[in-house]
């Protein structure tokens, strides 16, 4: 597999997680301790993911990385509502990450519908242009005491 750093999606995500750090810096009080930390751990986990998918042997494999990817970035877009909610983050903080965690979502979704794509079955009518002989069927199995 190629190099993860190389993806734009994974360039997004990084750069996501490091603006979510930046903000949870700004996040004060043993109170929202717990949110902070799932904030950072939601962002972080984007683009780990995408990063240990792309090492993965095939690209069945690398989807289902990217699938853990998107959950995340569901779980990170959730813990910003509930830190923009609480007051816990500025509305432009809130604004900015929101929109780049939906920009990162798309852009997965986006990847994996290019990689659905290349583990589907050719089409009926490639395969009925395939050459080789057809395989021999073995005949049904008889049912027991006839």
């Amino acid at each position: 597999m190629s190099d993860f750093k190389k993806l734009h999606v994974w360039q997004k995500a990084h750069a996501l997680s490091l603006c979510v750090d930046r903000v949870c810096k700004r996040i004060r009080g043993a109170r929202y301790a717990s949110l902070r930390s799932q904030l950072f751990r939601a962002a972080t986990s984007i683009p780990a993911n995408i990063a240990e998918g792309r090492r993965q042997e095939s690209e069945k494999e690398f989807a289902r990385f990217l699938r853990y990817a998107l959950n995340s970035s569901s779980e990170l877009e959730y813990h910003l509502i509930l830190a923009h909610d609480t007051k816990t983050i500025a509305e432009k903080d809130f604004r900015s990450l929101v929109t780049q965690t939906i920009r990162v979502r798309k852009m997965l979704y986006a990847l994996l519908k290019c990689l659905s794509v290349t583990d589907r079955p050719p089409p009926a009518s490639a395969r009925a242009h395939n050459t080789a002989r057809p395989r021999p069927t073995a005949d049904p199995p008889s049912a027991p005491g006839r």
